[in-house]
């Protein structure tokens, strides 16, 4: 991923506005808005690195807990069909749905490059 920084456990998206000619981003996976700018990549970088940083200081004055980014539990949208074909396959094989989830991701993890290439030869 090219145009995603990461910096502690924060991962932040990374455009570009070309009418204005800045590099802006935001940290993902918190349920606060957190933004930054930059007009260069090594000034967006450290405006990242500034912008988590202060949101830690800011959390621990507030005596709030930071989001941590990833939680272990997400939400997904695969349509009817899909939902339920993947429930009858976990329990004709005697396993939870979010077993069978848990094992389609690390298996896609795995063969990550493989999917990466598939996933573009379909678009």
């Amino acid at each position: 991923m090219n145009d995603v920084f990461q910096y502690k456990e924060y991962l932040a998206s990374v455009h570009f506005n070309a009418a204005d000619e800045v590099l802006y981003g935001k940290i993902l996976g918190i349920d606060d808005l957190i933004s930054f700018e930059g007009t260069s990549v090594k000034e967006l970088k450290k405006a990242f690195h500034d912008a988590v940083d202060d949101y830690i200081e800011t959390c621990k004055q507030l005596g709030k807990e930071p989001n941590k980014t990833y939680k272990g539990s997400f939400n997904i949208r695969i349509g009817t069909e899909l939902h339920r074909e993947a429930a009858i396959f976990a329990a004709m094989n005697n396993i939870s749905l979010n077993d069978l989830i848990k094992s389609c991701v690390e298996y896609a993890l795995t063969h990550r490059e493989a999917l990466t290439k598939s996933i573009r030869d379909q678009q």
